[in-house]
């Protein structure tokens, strides 16, 4: 299987008035750490309850070969999966909820969950209610991760965690499960956290993809000049993406593409952050204009 994931003009409605989901198309293959990046309302967790089979869509749609719909019991068995709103029941233990996912899926090793416990502070006998929010998150990765699949989708998994916390997941997450051949689909808006860990960026804004692509490509696409401010109506003039203040205090701009050639002797190049890119690409919920 070249691609895990296989979508083509993916549309997903709500009613006749609220498309959550619009025309996106993209391919996942193996061995990959891809970003589902968006504000809040941008259609990501949407897009992911499709990927599971929660939602039907229109369109063409395949996770690991199957109809996430009409397939949903078969697919369950061969994907990882925690959803932004994940609960574990929390009067059970650590070894309980072992032997409980040992009968529920046929591709779990609980002497891997134990061993990936061993890595966090969770102990086998500790209960859900006495473990703290972090902590909670630890033990259902170490959960997840012990299935044997090829691919793991991750909706918002740090939502709520401190900076000690969301580090220690996803060092847990790289360390443990990313190996060259499966690949993981994280949605956040927490932008500048992941961006070190990922190999690819799915962009949302508003329903829509507005970016796929390749950490290496953004590179070469994307441009970022600082210049003096006596340069800024010029480098206005040619309509950057964004034009913000870089690290160093000074005016920035952003393109797609190599900047006029005349622009740049006006300024120095640098990397742009994944960060800027998506300020440039995405448009705050709260600047949306009112009904």
């Amino acid at each position: 299987m070249s691609n895990l994931i296989e979508a083509k003009g993916v549309t997903l409605r709500y009613g006749r008035n609220k498309t959550a989901v619009d025309d996106v198309s993209f391919t996942l293959p193996k061995g990959r750490v891809v970003g589902l990046l968006g504000h809040n309302g941008a259609g990501k967790t949407t897009l992911m309850k499709a990927l599971v089979g929660l939602k039907a869509t229109e369109g063409e749609l395949t996770v690991l070969g199957r109809s996430p719909v009409a397939e949903r019991s078969q697919l369950l068995t061969e994907l990882s999966y925690i959803p932004d709103v994940a609960v574990l029941p929390r009067w059970a233990r650590a070894h309980e909820l072992i032997t409980l996912m040992s009968g529920l899926q046929p591709k779990f090793s609980a002497e891997r969950a134990r061993q990936l416990l061993r890595r966090t502070s969770v102990g086998l006998n500790d209960k859900v209610k006495s473990l703290s929010k972090g902590m909670v998150v630890q033990l259902h990765l170490a959960l997840i991760a012990a299935i044997d699949a090829k691919l793991m989708i991750l909706d918002e998994p740090t939502l709520g965690l401190d900076v000690i916390s969301r580090k220690g997941f996803y060092e847990m997450l790289i360390d443990e499960w990313c190996d060259g051949e499966r690949s993981v689909l994280i949605s956040t808006h927490q932008v500048e956290e992941i961006e070190a860990l990922l190999t690819d960026v799915l962009m949302m804004d508003e329903g829509k993809l507005v970016l796929n692509l390749s950490l290496e490509a953004m590179e070469s696409r994307f441009v970022a000049l600082s210049h003096d401010p006596e340069a800024a109506e010029e480098v206005a003039r040619a309509h950057p993406l964004l034009r913000y203040r870089s690290m160093g205090g000074k005016p920035a701009a952003l393109f797609d593409g190599a900047p006029p050639p005349h622009l740049e002797s006006m300024g120095q190049r640098f990397r742009p952050s994944l960060v800027d890119l998506f300020v440039a690409l995405t448009r705050k919920p709260e600047l949306a204009p009112r009904a």
